[in-house]
């Protein structure tokens, strides 16, 4: 695996969403997230598939709609500051 790319599982972990990895990694294979990538969006399918920086990621946790984009991948699950810094809110179209 490439320093540019991160399994989506891993960064979605590492970002905070999900308290573990396999509840993250259940999540993308019910297929519950998108991916933007140039302009085309796909449906996550497997928890091995990558983001880079700049990918948008949508998903509903909780009722809630989250629009993400990827800021940063993230060398650990740290603390929320450091979570935080993994991703910017993205307006939804």
């Amino acid at each position: 695996m490439s320093e540019e790319s991160c399994r989506v599982d891993v960064w979605l972990w590492r970002a905070r969403f999900f308290k573990t990895r396999s509840l993250a990694a259940r999540f993308v294979e019910d297929g519950r997230v998108r991916l933007t990538r140039g302009g085309t969006e796909t449906r996550l399918d497997k928890p091995s598939r990558s983001v880079k920086v700049g990918d948008g990621l949508v998903f509903a946790i909780g009722g809630r709609l989250i629009a993400v984009a990827v800021e940063a991948l993230g060398e650990r699950r740290g603390p929320a500051s450091e979570a935080r810094a993994l991703h910017s809110p993205l307006q939804i179209s």
